[in-house]
């Protein structure tokens, strides 16, 4: 849940700074552009106040005067150029030069700078300039009107470089984008804790619902912080599991009692029969059934206590060297299997995995059992032990008839047995022990078919140890 709350805060934070960046970096370029704009302005303004008493060059004069004040205008212009490197020039109607630095710059006859000059020609400033950016290499033209009596005489134009403008603008730019970034820094550790703080409970409500499932019924929610409806939650969850381990507890205690508390009665019950047995002939049918039965609930009640205890049993997880163990359960069934015409034969190479011996003993003496008891004369029962890395298994196959499909989906319900095998000793409880002997330990139990011909039984323990 982290990896998509996450992205999606970051998204809108990202989202946010850009939309308040972007403005800003676009008024600081404005900004800029302005102030330079200001004085060109000013420039001129300087410039047209000069120019307006020059004497037209066709008109002559007295006094020298009109040379005096020329003189004086082309001086201006000469030393501005040269201090600023900006070209400015003052520019009759017919774009004829009145004074122009440097001599050889003339207004162009296309582009920005002839839209400036005509715009000044009707006696208005020119308009200003289209924003200059950074990657841009455009210059600034400005040009005001000289206006003597009225009219305009002539037209004032300045061409300003950009580069120092537009590496101000730059400078401002970094500036703001390092302001972006350590905001942006500041929102994902903001995030992180945020996410943190919310998901921490979820985190653990997680791993104790995990616990729960595989058989840990004792464990519950640690107080964890976080919103106020997690917490609620997590005290809820807690009540519902504190319910089922109740509830859970009494079906074991029920289970557990009854059969204890039914052994008695049927002891009595069976000891009676063989007393009546006794006034009736050795090849009495009825009594053979009657003690056939009697000691077939004598097991089931022994199965149904070895359940109950199994599902209440804590795991005593520890690594073991399961191909060992499989090794010593094969050697103790040959003798069973060889009594039966069976070959039991066991592939164990030394692997190790975390598993309750015992337990896992066990559960392989009920799948042997179940393997040999179910194969006829002549086949073979095999146990091989192989690891994927993560898992370590115990396959158990037979050559017996086999399940069919119904049959593989029902196979470990208790007092489930196959149509087949109806007549076969047991109590259906066996596979129902071993699974929940190898579920204590962080197990499992599958079954399938087996090629050509019978079933296939793997038992599955990890290789990785329990968390803390």
């Amino acid at each position: 849940m982290r990896t998509r709350l996450l992205p999606l805060l970051i998204v809108l934070m990202a989202a946010v700074l850009l939309a308040l960046g972007i403005p800003l970096a676009v008024s600081v370029a404005a900004a800029q552009q302005q102030r330079v704009v200001v004085d060109r302005i000013d420039d001129t303004a300087r410039f047209a106040a000069l120019a307006q008493y020059v004497t037209d060059a066709s008109g002559g004069s007295q006094g020298g005067f009109p040379d005096e004040r020329g003189e004086t205008l082309r001086t201006e212009l000469t030393r501005y150029f040269e201090v600023y490197g900006i070209r400015a020039g003052v520019f009759y109607r017919n774009r004829t030069p009145m004074a122009n630095a440097p001599e050889t710059w003339r207004v162009p006859g296309t582009g920005v700078a002839r839209d400036a000059f005509n715009e000044a020609l009707v006696s208005r400033r020119s308009h200003d300039p289209e924003q200059v950016w950074p990657w841009q290499r455009h210059r600034l033209v400005v040009a005001s009107p000289v206006i003597r009596d009225g009219d305009v005489v002539a037209v004032v134009v300045t061409d300003s470089p950009t580069g120092q403008m537009r590496s101000k603008t730059l400078h401002g730019w970094l500036i703001i984008g390092a302001g972006e970034i350590a905001a942006m820094l500041l929102a994902l550790g903001a995030a992180l804790r945020l996410t943190g703080w919310v998901l921490r409970p979820v985190r653990v409500l997680d791993a104790t619902t995990h616990d729960i499932a595989t058989g840990r019924l004792k464990s519950r929610v640690a107080p964890a912080g976080g919103p106020p409806e997690l917490q609620r939650l997590a005290r809820s969850f807690n009540e519902m599991a504190d319910n089922v381990e109740d509830v859970l507890e009494q079906q074991r205690a029920f289970v557990a009692d009854a059969s204890h508390q039914l052994r008695n009665p049927l002891s009595a019950l069976l000891l009676r029969i063989e007393l009546l047995a006794l006034e009736l002939p050795e090849d009495n049918q009825e009594i053979a059934s009657v003690r056939t039965e009697g000691k077939r609930l004598t097991q089931v009640l022994d199965d149904l206590l070895d359940l109950a205890l199994a599902e209440h049993a804590e795991a005593d997880v520890r690594l073991t060297d399961i191909g060992e163990l499989a090794a010593e359960r094969v050697a103790s069934w040959e003798p069973v299997a060889e009594s039966r015409g069976v070959r039991l034969a066991g592939t164990c190479p030394p692997i190790t995995a975390w598993a309750d011996p015992v337990t896992l003993s066990s559960a392989l003496d009920a799948v042997i059992d179940n393997a040999v008891k179910f194969t006829p004369e002549g086949e073979s029962v095999e146990v091989t032990v192989a690891s994927n890395g993560e898992s370590s298994t115990i396959v158990v196959t037979d050559g017996g008839p086999g399940l069919g499909d119904e049959d593989l989906a029902r196979i470990g319900d208790r007092f489930w047995r196959s149509a087949v095998h109806q007549n076969v000793k047991g109590s259906g409880l066996g596979l129902s022990i071993s699974r929940a002997l190898l579920a204590a330990g962080g197990g499992s139990i599958a079954y399938d078919h087996h090629e050509p011909h019978g079933l296939r039984v793997t038992v599955t323990v990890p290789r990785s140890g329990p968390a803390s």
